[in-house]
This record gives structure tokens, sequence and C-alpha cells, in this order.
């Protein structure tokens, strides 16, 4: 009898334990070059936000005791004792009587305590005494009115960006916030992809009969390079154990390698030939087993110089699959990352039909009524043009051999 299939779960946890005893180096960026880079410990404010008390409207600083029975009706008058812009270092004590004319974000000066809205003030020149310009407050302001209170966001040592994080546009303007001009990232962790197969040719060469673009390293390094990888993109390699031999030994030095094709059981299957002989310890580099899912069931991991290796199978949509569920956990966890990005819960809009046993994974697009397969074809391994149309991945469970409309499924979100 056939050996049992892998479960998916089963299979992606011996993956992930390639990235056991995985040394993350690290490298200092600048914010402009941090975005897309993962963040290698936890970062803690070295300043506290706001730093300082600083208005939230263009108004008046006040005492709030002085201006309780202000109305429209009867206004309560107030000297003017400063002009303070944003960025102002000035510190002019407000005092009984008295208030600053500030503008949003400018610091709250000493003795004020509440902010009134320039909308609520009539402002003029009144004589008595000599010319002092006073301002007119029509309306109560309540405690602490439009104030930003110092560290109200954030206070010094607070961690602001967990380790791990993706980097954002947004996490970089938080650092800059609290202090930081550079942050320590990790190293993005060196990927070797490749093709097999007799039939590839390079994309954009001509193509004689029996012959097709090698898409599938195209798709590899870009995904790899996506997911915040330093890529090196071997290309197609004959189905010749020599040949292959060759670009395995010259991808020593990276940290992972991923190969499609050639993982399965036909005649010229060299990967698998290669791969699945005893190395000197009598063990061979590679396991290949057939795991529970579709496409992508022949699948085969392992190392090679002590480098982990990924063997794919070769159908294009079956790389990428298989990469989604594999090898991107592996390239997270290589990178300090939690291994599963998030999913969410969306409701079919279609049906179609799912293997028995097999837990199916189907390109699809996300509409108003919920998600339909990419093509017409479904989750055919060969469809390669329809990966552009897809925008997430719908998972089927493995008990599931028909999905119906409105069958809610776990979307797995691709491109992110």
């Amino acid at each position: 009898m056939p050996a049992p299939l892998l479960s998916v779960a089963d299979y992606v946890a011996q993956v992930l334990a390639l990235a056991d005893g995985h040394e993350r180096a690290t490298e200092t960026v600048t914010l402009d070059d941090a975005p897309g880079r993962v963040l290698a410990a936890d970062l803690r404010a070295r300043l506290a936000v706001p730093p300082f008390d600083n208005s939230a409207m263009d108004g008046f600083a006040v005492r709030r005791a002085d201006v309780l029975t202000a109305r429209a009706q009867s206004p309560v008058a107030l000297e003017i004792v400063a002009d303070l812009p944003a960025g102002s270092t000035d510190r002019p004590h407000v005092g009984p009587g008295q208030a600053a004319r500030i503008m949003t974000g400018a610091p709250l000066p000493p003795g004020a305590d509440a902010v009134v809205p320039v909308e609520q003030t009539v402002t003029g020149t009144f004589t008595g005494g000599g010319d002092t310009v006073r301002v007119e407050i029509v309306a109560a302001p309540s405690e602490g009115a439009h104030v930003r209170h110092a560290a109200d966001d954030v206070s010094p040592d607070d961690v602001v960006i967990t380790a791990g994080t993706r980097l954002t546009a947004r996490h970089t303007s938080a650092a800059a916030s609290v202090g930081y001009a550079t942050l320590d990232v990790v190293r993005r962790p060196r990927v070797h992809v490749l093709s097999t197969g007799a039939e590839l040719r390079a994309p954009g060469e001509p193509l004689a009969h029996g012959q097709i673009p090698d898409s599938n390293s195209t798709l590899l390094a870009g995904l790899a390079r996506a997911a915040g990888a330093e890529v090196h993109r071997v290309g197609a390699v004959a189905d010749d154990p020599a040949a292959l031999r060759a670009a395995l030994d010259a991808a020593a030095h990276a940290d992972l390698i991923v190969t499609s094709g050639g993982v399965s059981a036909g005649a010229h299957d060299v990967v698998k030939e290669l791969l699945s002989a005893p190395g000197p310890d009598g063990a061979p580099a590679v396991t290949f087993t057939k795991v529970a899912m579709q496409p992508g069931k022949p699948q085969g991991h392992g190392r090679v110089h002590g480098t982990p290796i990924v063997t794919l199978p070769g159908n294009p949509v079956s790389v990428f699959v298989s990469f989604e569920v594999v090898v991107r956990p592996l390239l997270r966890a290589l990178l300090g990352q939690t291994p599963h990005a998030p999913t969410r819960r969306v409701a079919a809009a279609t049906g179609w039909r799912s293997p028995a046993g097999r837990t199916q994974h189907v390109p699809v697009v996300v509409t108003d009524d919920g998600v339909r397969p990419a093509t017409a074809g479904g989750s055919g391994s060969h469809l390669v043009a329809s990966l552009a149309l897809a925008e997430a991945l719908a998972v089927v469970p493995a008990d599931v051999v028909e999905v119906r409309p409105g069958d809610v499924l776990t979307l797995m979100e691709i491109d992110r």
C-alpha cells in the first residue's frame, strides 16, 4: 500500500526545523532604507511623545480659573503677553489676567493650563494707561482643553516597535519621533533559486517545439525578494546530475536554496535522483515526501553542504502555492518573524470541487460577494497566467470535497 500523505501542518513543521540554529546577523540602516526590513530588537523610546506640553489648536493659552465665567454675552478680557509660533523656544510666564497667543504644536507656556481656540475669542486694542493688546474670551474652556500633555503617547523607554516587525513608513515615522535616525535590522537571508528541466529556456529566448519559458525561477526570485531575502537567481539547470551538483556546490554559502522541478517519480527527475542518494553519513541529503495538499503534493527538504534546501514541484501554480505555504514561513523564521502570517475568513461567492484527503489552495479573486477562483481552470497546477489575477489563496480543508457558495474559507493574503 502507498505511504499515507503527510499533513500540511506536519510537513511545514519539518521544514521550519531547518531554521533551528540559524544565526541572524544584523546591520544598521538609515530610516530611509528601513521600510521592508525586519527590526532586529525591540525599539525603546529615547524621547517622550509629545516631548513637552503643547497646543492642539491655534488660539490663546490661558489660566482656566481666569475665564470660567466667560460667555458671549459677558466676555473676559485678558492681556496678551506673548506670541508663540510652533518651534518657539520662548518660555513666557502667563500670570493672572494674562494670555499668550499660541499656534498648534507650540509649547504651552508656564502658568497656562488650557487653550481657547481662536474661534472662541475676539482680539482688539484697548487704551488704558497706554496701549495694551488684549483678547476677549467668549467661552469657558474645559479642564486641560486643547492641551497635548508630554508623554501622552509614549514615555521614554516604552517599547514602540517589537522585534520581528516588518518595517513600513509608519514604523520609521514612529522611530524618528522617539529619537532615532538609524535602526538595527536583520540581514536579509541569502537565497539561491533555480529551476530544473531540459525544456526550459530563459525568458524572452526563442522557443523550439516542446520548449517553454523558465517562469519558475523568475517567480521564486520575485517571491523570495518580496519576502525580504537577498536573492541570486541561478535560472534553469538541465536535467543532468553533474550540472545540478555544480549549481548546488556554488550555492553552498547561501542561507537557503530553493529549487523547482525534478521531485516527482519521473524518469528524469534529477533533483530527487541526486539528493535522495545516501551521503557520507549514510543518510540522504533531502527527504522527499508526498504532502496532503493540492497543488504541490511532491515535496522535499533537507541540507546540502549544511545549507537548508527546499525542493518544490515544477508546475508553476504548484511552485507558487508551495512557496506561500512552505517557503515563506521558513523565510519569516530566518528573519526572526512569526512564521505564519495572519489570515482572514471570507465566504465563497461560487462553488468548486476539492480533492478528498488533501488541503486545497486555490488562487482566488476577492469580490464584493466573496471569493471565487482566479480563472475557470480552478487550481490546475499549470495555469501560470492566472497567478497575475490572483489576490489571495483560499484554503479548503482536507475533509471538504465540495465548496458551496456561502461556505466560509480561510484566506491567505499574497503580496504581503
